[in-house]
């Protein structure tokens, strides 16, 4: 993969409120204008998780300007043309998606969903952080693959391998 622009990346969650911001926040702000990140959902909940914000903000990512927003507005007609779509969720890569133009490389970096850990705020907080922290070494790890000297065979399996980093919520093939 060789190009003179950056590299367009989508990353899916069902709601579009937690991880997949996440996500946005931390690849646009460590692939140093070598990737425009963006996110989306099947079911957008229409709003951001607060908890979201307050963990990219205290990482040092920035925490302001997200939305909640449909996958649809990525399948648009004029909409930027991916290069790389990750699914956050398992539910989203379940999920029938539109048809990408350009058809570019997928692969599903699964991780549990931290909006859906009931308990104290310290718990809430624990989850969040940790999903952020399993989120950015996914994206570190992508960030390190050297994109323009790669064949396409091994970059998918290069994807595939981070998606099965700690924190995975995929079952490995063959488990019930």
């Amino acid at each position: 993969m060789t190009t003179d622009r950056a590299y367009n990346v989508l990353f899916l969650c069902t709601a579009n409120s937690s991880r997949s911001i996440m996500a946005e926040s931390i690849l646009e702000a460590e692939g140093k204008g070598r990737f425009k990140a963006h996110s989306a959902g099947s079911q957008p909940k229409g709003e951001v998780n607060p908890l979201a914000l307050k963990e990219l903000q205290a990482l040092g990512y920035p925490a302001t300007g997200f939305r909640s927003k449909s996958w649809d507005e990525f399948a648009k007609p004029g909409a930027p043309q991916m290069d790389f779509i990750f699914t956050v969720c398992d539910t989203a890569h379940g999920e029938a998606c539109p048809v990408w133009i350009g058809h570019p490389m997928t692969a599903h970096w699964g991780v549990e969903d931290p909006a859906a850990v009931e308990g104290s705020d310290v718990e809430k907080g624990r989850a969040f952080a940790q999903a952020a922290r399993f989120l950015k070494n996914r994206i570190m790890a992508f960030l390190s693959l050297p994109l323009s000297s790669i064949d396409k065979l091994a970059l998918e399996q290069h994807l595939r391998q981070i998606g099965a980093m700690e924190g995975t919520t995929a079952k490995p093939a063959g488990a019930g």
